[in-house]
């Protein structure tokens, strides 16, 4: 190999390159921002006509908690994917550089937000003599909000670190706390709901973070064939990913809506709205999996199956700020 000084001609023939670079860097931000409106602007849009209140700054909490969850795929599909890289036959050891000190940053900050919210009362804090540190050790959700700070900002760490498939354990923590957040011990059978809970979030983090970080790595991999490889291995996983997310998430629904209420409630309270709108998507990226699994089983190109499969995880990141509203919006009641 050896190095040249640049030239004219060099220059002029990147041009196009570093265009498409920006045109992607400029397109992923539109995407961020548009998807960020779901969980601003969703809480009032779904509440509309219901007769349900909103919590005070529900759109804030939504967005928030979105970038909480963002902030956990990202990691935990790195470390997912790279374990199956490494079984790939001929992979070559490019990797693309780590989103997850970012994320462990976006991931310390929200939490940093949501635990302020929590020690006012689950009030928005307007100035900082509004906030109780101390108050958060006195409570569940307190102590739930400080573990996912620290959680957070153990998982930076060891993401800088030599070591970095240590912060599995931090963000597992994130997970559990989220878990038993979302179901408070007054609920009917609380430790059953947070069993679902952990269950749908670990497996929607790994399809959600892992399938973003297989097309980072195939962009740098110029070995077709292991390229596929990795994309089918990824595919297979995803499918019992899928299967655990669809049983976790209809049991759970199941739990907050009996049966005989559901259709009334999908279309009659801010929840079952949200969650309506989520359950169209899923099954809208279900269909996109199946075409790349087509793709990749039967085209001459194997990775064409990324077409569809890029289109899978902006539709995927629809499905995390949907996630995010539904924390926020009013828990049907049980009729």
């Amino acid at each position: 190999m050896t190095l040249t000084r640049s030239s004219p001609d060099t220059t002029d023939g990147s041009a196009p390159g570093s265009r498409a670079g920006t045109a992607r860097a400029v397109a992923v931000l539109v995407l961020l921002g548009l998807a960020a409106l779901i969980p601003l602007l969703g809480p009032s849009a779904a509440l509309h006509g219901t007769g349900e209140a909103a919590a005070p700054g529900a759109g804030g909490i939504a967005l928030l908690r979105t970038a909480l969850f963002a902030a956990l795929c990202v990691p935990l599909g790195e470390l997912f994917v790279r374990r199956l890289a490494r079984s790939v036959p001929g992979a070559p050891p490019a990797a693309p550089r780590s989103w997850a000190p970012y994320a462990a940053a976006v991931g310390f900050v929200a939490a940093l937000g949501l635990a302020s919210v929590v020690s006012t009362g689950n009030l928005v804090p307007h100035s900082p003599a509004d906030l109780d540190i101390g108050g958060l050790y006195g409570s569940r959700d307190g102590k739930l909000a400080l573990l996912e700070v620290n959680a957070f900002a153990v998982a930076g760490l060891c993401a800088l670190s030599r070591r970095p498939a240590a912060q599995v354990w931090p963000l597992a923590a994130v997970a559990v706390a989220e878990a038993l957040r979302a179901h408070p011990t007054t609920e009917y059978s609380p430790l059953l709901g947070s069993g679902l809970t952990l269950v749908h979030l670990a497996c929607a983090s790994l399809w959600v973070g892992g399938l973003l970080y297989v097309l980072r790595t195939l962009r740098g991999w110029d070995a077709r064939e292991a390229g596929a490889a990795l994309l089918g291995r990824y595919a297979r996983v995803a499918a019992v990913l899928l299967a655990a997310i669809t049983a976790t998430g209809v049991w759970s629904s199941l739990r907050r809506m009996p049966s005989d209420t559901i259709l009334d409630q999908l279309t009659g309270t801010a929840y079952g709205r949200a969650l309506l709108a989520k359950v169209i998507l899923v099954v809208a990226v279900a269909a996109l999996a199946l075409w790349a699994r087509i793709r990749l089983r039967r085209a001459s190109d194997p990775l064409t199956a990324c077409s569809p499969a890029r289109a899978e995880v902006v539709a995927l990141a629809v499905v995390v700020a949907l996630s995010g509203l539904l924390t926020a919006l009013p828990v049907p009641i049980r009729w």
